[in-house]
């Protein structure tokens, strides 16, 4: 098999699985006890925080362990709604679902929910926003890179307006963590977004960067872990994994970003060039490393996804967590994208374990579909496919 969904979830470093396997079998202890068990356990658990800390430069008691971006995300949106209620949240148009559904469901209990656009490329424009700004704005969330396409946002200048107005600013920042430097002081930021199967860490925890002295509550009450803000008995194995994952990440992040990079490119030039109606979709240059976005008209993009799959190469036509639902990509509709461009949308995202032979396999694997489909395609008069 050949790996390419990356975007979706990562393969678990080995280092990472060795330093969970202790708190898995013999280090079982609570971490809210006071006995040596539990010791063992907060005491690993507090070096996971200076780790996933070090990675975002950070501080410790700025990070709160979570089950991942989603509840991160919600754990914002809830958390700051709260405490100004019925004020207005702005959003992006091509945010992930584990923002809109939370907005959506604050419309419904009477916030006011502006949702910014984006250009072609999925750039949000940043005097658009400041436009939007005004007292009764309480909370922006903008997604540092996207999830779909990889186009990365003006995040500084975008915070920097914000904090100008007295607004919080928040980023989901689960795509770029790991892939490209991210300093929140340097950024500004007052909240921020992870999640550890991006980088290479285990399913089901992540992590909410909250900047000291920002008020929020807390989704989850019970125990009062966490600082109070996310109660719970920790999931120490998967924490030690996501601590481990960080630390990998920064000390690989230059090495891997250019490596990456450069697959990237060259998948993309390979494609380009070889495989005429292909458009490259999302910012040309302002892109996360591994994301690679193409459309190939007159091409369904499930036909491809599965026609790839029994070549076995893994791809996905876009988010993962939205793939059940069967709706066109919001994040493609507003780019301005048609009907038929978004129906032969293809994701391919590199991680760390990919290499140029597996890159070049999949361009000839894709020539070769995308071929066998074009000719039972209802386009085929339209654009005179050979």
């Amino acid at each position: 098999m050949i790996y390419l969904d990356n975007a979706a979830s990562t393969r678990i470093h080995d280092a990472v699985l060795d330093s969970m396997m202790p708190y898995l079998k013999e280090q079982y202890g609570n971490p809210s006890s006071i006995h040596r068990y539990g010791r063992v356990a907060r005491k690993s658990i507090e070096k996971a925080r200076k780790q996933v800390a070090s990675l975002i430069n950070a501080e410790p008691s700025e990070i709160l362990f979570t089950s991942g971006g989603t509840e991160s995300n919600n754990i914002v949106l809830s958390g700051i709604a709260s405490k100004k209620p019925l004020s207005q949240i702005i959003v992006s148009s091509i945010e992930h679902d584990a923002i809109l559904q939370p907005c959506n469901n604050l419309k419904m209990n009477g916030f006011d929910i502006f949702y910014l656009p984006v250009d072609k490329f999925g750039m949000v424009d940043p005097s658009f926003l400041e436009n939007q700004l005004s007292q009764k704005t309480s909370l922006v969330s903008i997604m540092f890179g996207n999830n779909e396409v990889g186009t990365i946002q003006p995040i500084k200048d975008l915070c920097h307006m914000c904090h100008q107005q007295n607004v919080l600013f928040h980023t989901d920042a689960v795509q770029a963590v790991g892939k490209i430097p991210i300093d929140v002081k340097d950024l500004d930021l007052d909240m921020l977004s992870i999640s550890s199967h991006k980088i290479n860490g285990p399913k089901g925890v992540g992590a909410l960067y909250v900047k000291n002295g920002i008020d929020i509550s807390p989704l989850i009450f019970g125990g009062g872990q966490e600082n109070g803000l996310r109660s719970g008995t920790e999931n120490v194995a998967s924490i030690v994994g996501f601590g481990k994952a960080c630390e990998i990440s920064q000390q690989n992040l230059v090495e891997n970003s250019s490596s990456i990079t450069q697959l990237r490119n060259y998948l993309i030039d390979r494609v380009l060039h070889e495989i005429p109606y292909t458009t490259l979709n999302g910012d040309p240059k302002k892109r996360l490393p591994n994301n690679v976005h193409l459309t190939f008209l007159g091409i369904n993009g499930e036909d491809l996804i599965i026609k790839l799959d029994e070549h076995g190469i893994a791809a996905s036509t876009g988010s993962a967590c939205s793939v059940n639902t069967q709706k066109a990509s919001h994040v493609l509709e507003s780019m301005g994208f048609s009907h038929e461009y978004i129906s032969g949308s293809l994701r391919l995202t590199l991680g760390m374990f990919n290499n140029k032979t597996e890159i070049d396999k999949t361009v000839i694997v894709l020539k070769e579909i995308i071929k066998e489909l074009r000719l039972v395609s209802p386009f085929k008069e339209k654009y005179s496919f050979q």
